[in-house]
Order: structure tokens, then sequence, then C-alpha cells
């Protein structure tokens, strides 16, 4: 990653700075931007008369705000790079400081993939309009299919989104799209997603039923997991680091998907579980925790509720629980489940295994509002 032509913009953060004669503020920047921590405390400490103390935990986005303990330090104000302001509250005075990339790569690389993914949305408008009822066995099947689990298309548009960094190149994107002959729109989510064409890793809410394939501007393979998850929709990736199009592989969609049948399918004969509640201000959600207590309570088996700050096998695979349900970060339960020595499960697919949701519309991706 070229970090030189990253543009993070101090400037705006330094003013507030002096205008509130702030002393000692909190700096909490990306994983990927941590080798780069230094240089931006030197700078923000040689322009204000603020010392800065690095926010050092891992933080994954927004909903990562660091809060109490900062300000028992005497923090007066947290600096976060690199992720837009969601609509939480940590409890701390924070500035969002933007990161931008100028990466401007060519289209023409992505161009064939995104054919093939437009016919293939278009074969997918015509079977929905054939639907059938679906005995179980075909249900499951649906299921486990990476494209075409979810509710019916009307339309066969292309979706252009992006992560953040890269938001300021859609509009440019967009046109030059539509000159290559696709009719594009750039979605607009819910009040989690601060720009149009934005995702995040726990929310993908922008989706829209005229929408049949996706464009990702982004690096990795974090946010377009989850995007192909939530919509079941094929999804093109074109990276401004390096130029280079791909697409999202089915087969490994569907090799997570075969793992969440398998979790499903394992905790059928479960007894009891930990419901894990997120302490962090963007992840808490005590209202579902509770409600998968009671839900398990009316079926008969055993709910736990227990709060953590940051979710890890070595601070819960030792309760003599059989099993965990997962109401923190989304992405814990999808992208670390491996890692755990017991069945660890969204609140989805814990009412699935209890009969309280069917199998006919598809996987449902756990999302925070």
């Amino acid at each position: 990653m070229d970090l030189e032509r990253h543009d993070f913009q101090l400037e705006e953060l330094v003013e507030r700075i002096k205008d509130n004669d702030h002393r000692l503020i909190a700096l909490q920047v990306p994983e990927g931007l941590k080798m780069q921590a230094l240089e931006m405390m030197d700078m923000i400490e040689g322009d204000s008369s603020a010392k800065v103390v690095l926010a050092a935990d891992p933080c994954y986005g927004a909903c990562d705000l660091v809060h109490d303990k900062m300000r028992m330090m005497g923090v007066e104000l947290v600096a976060h790079m690199g992720h837009s302001q969601m609509n939480i509250d940590s409890g701390m005075p924070t500035h969002f400081i933007p990161v931008t990339y100028d990466g401007d790569p060519e289209i023409e690389p992505v161009l064939k993939i995104l054919m093939k993914h437009r016919e293939m949305s278009k074969n997918r408008l015509i079977e929905s309009k054939e639907e059938t009822e679906l005995t179980k066995e075909e249900a499951q099947s649906r299921f486990l299919d990476a494209v075409g689990r979810v509710s019916p298309l009307t339309g066969n548009k292309l979706g252009l989104v992006g992560s953040i960094q890269h938001l300021h190149l859609l509009e440019s994107y967009k046109e030059r799209l539509e000159n290559a002959g696709f009719e594009v729109v750039i979605p607009v989510g819910g009040e989690r997603l601060s720009f149009p064409g934005q995702v995040l890793g726990c929310n993908y809410s922008g989706d829209q039923d005229d929408i049949g394939h996706y464009i990702f501007l982004g690096s990795g393979d974090f946010h377009p997991i989850g995007l192909v998850m939530h919509t079941g929709k094929p999804l093109a990736l074109l990276d401004p680091y390096n130029g280079e199009a791909s697409e999202m592989g089915l087969d490994r969609i569907e090799r997570i998907l075969r793992q969440r049948f398998g979790l499903i399918m394992s905790v059928d004969k479960c007894k009891t579980f930990g419901i894990l509640i997120g302490e962090k201000p963007g992840q808490m959600r005590r209202n579902l925790a509770i409600r998968m207590k009671r839900l398990l309570e009316k079926h008969g088996r055993k709910g736990y509720l227990l709060a953590l700050d940051h979710v890890s096998p070595e601070l819960i695979d030792f309760y003599p629980v059989d099993a965990f349900v997962n109401t923190a970060c989304p992405r814990i339960a999808i992208d670390d489940s491996v890692r755990y020595a017991k069945a660890l499960i969204t609140p989805y697919e814990l009412e699935v295994a209890l009969g309280e949701k069917e199998w006919e519309n598809g996987y449902q991706f756990d999302e925070i509002p």
C-alpha cells in the first residue's frame, strides 16, 4: 500500500485543538495505519500545544471508539482517523479525520467481469418471476447458494460502492461506467452510513431490489465478503491501489455458507448458551441479547449473558456452556468462528436452529442498523 498517496487531513483537527486550547488528546487509527501513527503524533504536537497519546488497542471501525478509559486519563478530545462518524455516542468529544487515496484505476480490466455479472442478474430476474413453493430440501439448497438467495429482483442495475477512502471517486466512476453501457446507481444506506455508496463490515443497508450486481472500489475482501453474503448478488472488485480487477469468488462464499449451515445443525441439541454482548458503544446490542435469552427459555434452553469489550477464544472458551450466540460485532461469528472451540453463531442462526425462522429466503447476514 502506497502511503505517500494518502491524504491525512489533520488541518481541521489542529485548528480545533488550538481553538479549544486542548492539552491532551487521544489519537485512534485503524490497524493498517498504525505504522504511521508516531509520525502523525509528531505532526499534531509540532503544530499545536497539545500532547498526544496513542490509543494502541486494536481499532476496527468507528463503532470501536475509545471512551471512559480516555476520560479517566484526562483526555479532552479523541481524534479518530480513517472512519466516518456513525449514529453513536461514545461519551467523549470525538473528531473524525478523513483519509483519502488518490488512486484512479482504469475501468477496462473490470468490464468483462461486469458484463458476465449483468447476464447473471438478467437470468436471475427471469427466474424470480417463476418462483414456486420450495420443499425443505430445496430451501436448504437455496440457503447454501451464494448468489440468488434473497428476495426477487426488480431490475439489473449496477450498484457502485466503495470503502471510505475511495468514496470521492464514485461520481467519476459512475460516469465512466455509464459511458461503457451500464445503468449505474450509487446506493444510499441507513443512519449508520454517512455517505452514498459507503459500505461497512456490519452494514449494507443501501441494497435495492433494482440492483442486480455490484462493483466495489477498494482493497481486500473484508467488505466484499459481507456485501455478497448480505445481498446474494455478484460482485466485481476494482482495486485503486494496484488497478487490478477481480470478482468475489462464489466458491469462497459457498464455503462460508456451508460452514454456517454446519454450525446451525450442530447447535440443535445444545442446552446451554453463552450470549455475548459487546461493550463497545457502537457494538452494544443489549436488547437483542435479552431477546435471544428469552427465545432460548421459550424452547427450554438456558442462556447466560456475557458482556465483553473484546471477544476472543481465550476469553470465552473456558465457560461451561455448549455454544455461544454473538450479539457484538457481527463479523466475529463470520470471520473468526473457526478459532473457537465451541460453536459461535449469530442471532439469525439461532432462530433458524430453533425453528423460529425458515430456510426459504436464504442466509440472512447479521447487521447493526
